[in-house]
């Protein structure tokens, strides 16, 4: 028995053998296969580093999808109709576009359609408030806010600020989800930001970038100007929506874009929540926004005015004009006076003029320092109440009101 089963044993390694030197004469490859197979099995070819399950990204590797996740379901779609043409089709500048479609199609959209507008908004109080910009509702007969959790409703305007760029809706739904204000002390230049909204009606879409510059003005967009720049990427249709830190909170409502071409270059303009508050408030609690005002057309003082006029005074707000029976008239302020300060607080431009006035409560006096002829004076200033913006022209044109303070 033994026997047998060792002659079976040495028959079956002798086939074996056999098999294997025949495949090493016509198939070499299939053993030099196998040899690679296994070892890739039993090594990795070159040292590889890999995360430990359920280890996933977070703060340290630069992820920021907690600050997206807690500020997207507070940001809305505002969708604004009002009686009109349509303006044409954005898609109507891509030649490809016109290729299949013609012109045809777009003049005959304009003239079927009411004029509409897209921007988002932020909702910032359990009530139902919603930040925006003034220009996404303004003139608008109707207005659709969209959740981000699928939900839609009609919004009433509560008030605008033209002169920030600011408006305040309301809705009346309940469980809404709402964002928490930053603080503007706290945010520097490099701070990562993200800048949340629904860029050319895509759907809502964050991007990311960092804080650019703090304190922009002179752009010419509104009348008071302290702007947010930022690089994160910022479209047609992102207006009012929501500039927020890593944490997800709220440093400012997306504004405007510098572009040649309609799309973000990298230059991208946020209001910050500073201001933002203050309008939500005072809209809240008056209906309005009231600011400081003196009657005064104001100019920047530049070396070249200082040395056409001989001034020792190389900054300030150069008085051009007054008003009238004005705040500035009744107090003794001419043209040509150079103020220098309001309150102690001193003035370098017309923009810092017109944000510090603007900041005093109408009814109460304010100290102006000026210089008039090379001598230094005190006048006391009783703030009166800034007059409304006019009515912006319909052809959109850049014309800003500039009676300063």
């Amino acid at each position: 028995m033994l026997r047998r089963f060792w002659l079976f044993f040495a028959q079956a390694v002798t086939v074996l053998l056999a098999l294997m030197f025949i495949i090493a004469t016509l198939k070499p490859q299939w053993l030099q296969r196998q040899g690679q197979f296994g070892k890739q099995l039993s090594e990795p070819i070159v040292a590889l580093r890999e995360v430990a399950p359920g280890i996933g990204s977070g703060p340290a590797q630069a992820s920021y999808a907690d600050a997206a996740q807690k500020a997207s379901p507070a940001v809305v779609n505002v969708f604004s109709s009002k009686d009109g043409s349509l303006p044409p089709d954005p898609r109507a500048k891509d030649p490809l576009f016109r290729y299949f479609f013609g012109d045809k199609n777009n003049n005959r959209r304009q003239q079927e359609q009411p004029a509409s507008n897209l921007g988002s908004g932020v909702i910032v109080s359990s009530e139902g408030y919603i930040l925006t910009n003034q220009h996404v509702v303004d003139g608008a007969d109707q207005i659709e806010i969209a959740l981000a959790d699928g939900r839609t409703t009609t919004a009433k305007v509560i008030g605008v600020d033209p002169e920030t760029d600011l408006a305040v809706l309301k809705v009346n739904l309940t469980n809404l989800p709402t964002i928490t204000l930053g603080r503007m002390d706290q945010t520097r230049v490099g701070d990562v930001v993200l800048a949340i909204g629904n860029p050319f009606g895509v759907g809502q879409t964050v991007t990311m970038g960092i804080v650019s510059a703090l304190g922009r003005n002179h752009l010419g967009i509104n009348t008071f100007e302290n702007f947010i720049q930022t690089d994160a990427a910022i479209n047609p249709g992102n207006s009012g929506g929501a500039l927020v830190d890593v944490n997800g909170n709220l440093l400012g409502i997306n504004t405007a874009i510098y572009s040649r071409s309609g799309g973000s270059l990298g230059i991208g303009f946020a209001i910050p929540v500073s201001t933002a508050r203050s309008v939500l408030e005072s809209i809240i609690t008056t209906g309005s926004v009231t600011r400081g005002w003196i009657g005064v057309e104001p100019q920047d003082v530049t070396p070249e005015i200082a040395e056409s006029f001989g001034l020792d005074q190389k900054s300030g707000a150069i008085v051009a004009g007054v008003l009238k029976n004005g705040p500035a008239d009744r107090a003794g302020i001419k043209p040509g006076d150079i103020l220098v300060s309001v309150d102690g607080q001193d003035i370098t431009d017309t923009t810092r003029l017109l944000n510090l006035i603007a900041q005093i409560k109408p009814g109460t006096n304010a100290k102006i320092h000026l210089v008039r002829k090379n001598h230094e004076m005190d006048l006391e200033v009783m703030i009166g109440k800034r007059p409304p913006p006019p009515k912006q022209p319909t052809d959109d044109s850049d014309d800003q009101n500039d009676d300063g303070g």
